[in-house]
């Protein structure tokens, strides 16, 4: 007979957004030195470019909790609050150019230069690859510095994996770890939701995280653009 399987009370995780919690590798490096040097950036404002998953809304929080800065996504920009904005001193427009009001944003990063205020902008590509309407904001834009993020690499991957597994308890072996660096999509957001699967189903079935147990939790993440996302 099949043993019943532990119910399990769900409990949110809660994500760790310090500069403490953030792994510095090759593949993330000039853009932490980038978020790391504010306030002293080189302008008004700095472009951090990374594909979905590098990390970006992590380095927005770390930015933010040093800056005090306002937070707001690409779509819900609009002119109306451009003055409120700029006054706040600094701002993070998130995942840009998705529903952007190029109006808008030429008009923030104007006043910005103009109040010395600061505008730190997410996206997946470059400006050039927008398609902007506005010659004049592709030209305020391209001359923004650039903080870019590659998609993690190994070390990172695998650096990301133990905390995650530690800051739940979970002790795993390093040949588990090995296993997952190898066969998981490169992407932080896999990572977190991987182990909070594995951390999930080990408490369901009161299992031990070995490479098999983990293997059969990988084959539910088979799906395309299941971790879309930071």
């Amino acid at each position: 007979m099949t043993p019943p399987r532990q119910l399990v009370l769900e409990l949110p995780h809660r994500a760790a957004f310090g500069r403490e919690d953030f792994l510095v590798t090759d593949s993330n490096a000039a853009a932490v030195a980038m978020i790391d040097r504010w306030p002293d950036w080189p302008a008004h404002g700095v472009l951090l470019v990374g594909p979905s998953g590098s990390g970006k809304s992590h380095l927005v929080e770390v930015w933010r909790t040093r800056s005090r800065a306002k937070q707001i996504a690409a779509g819900e920009l609009i002119l109306a609050v451009v003055p409120e904005i700029v006054a706040s001193g600094a701002v993070a427009i998130e995942d840009a150019p998705r529903g952007l009001d190029e109006a808008a944003l030429f008009h923030l990063l104007n006043a910005a230069r103009a109040e010395n205020a600061q505008v730190l902008i997410t996206s997946e590509t470059l400006p050039q690859g927008w398609g902007l309407r506005i010659p004049d904001l592709l030209s305020r834009l391209k001359a923004l510095p650039v903080a870019q993020l590659g998609a993690p690499d190994d070390a990172l991957l695998r650096g990301v994996l133990v905390k995650l597994f530690a800051d739940r308890q979970l002790g795993v072996e390093e040949a588990v770890i090995s296993y997952l660096v190898l066969r998981m999509p490169r992407q932080l957001a896999a990572a977190n939701a991987i182990v909070s699967e594995i951390d999930r189903k080990a408490l369901e079935e009161k299992a031990a995280v070995t490479r098999p147990f983990v293997a059969r939790v990988l084959q539910g993440f088979a799906e395309p653009g299941l971790f879309d996302g930071e």
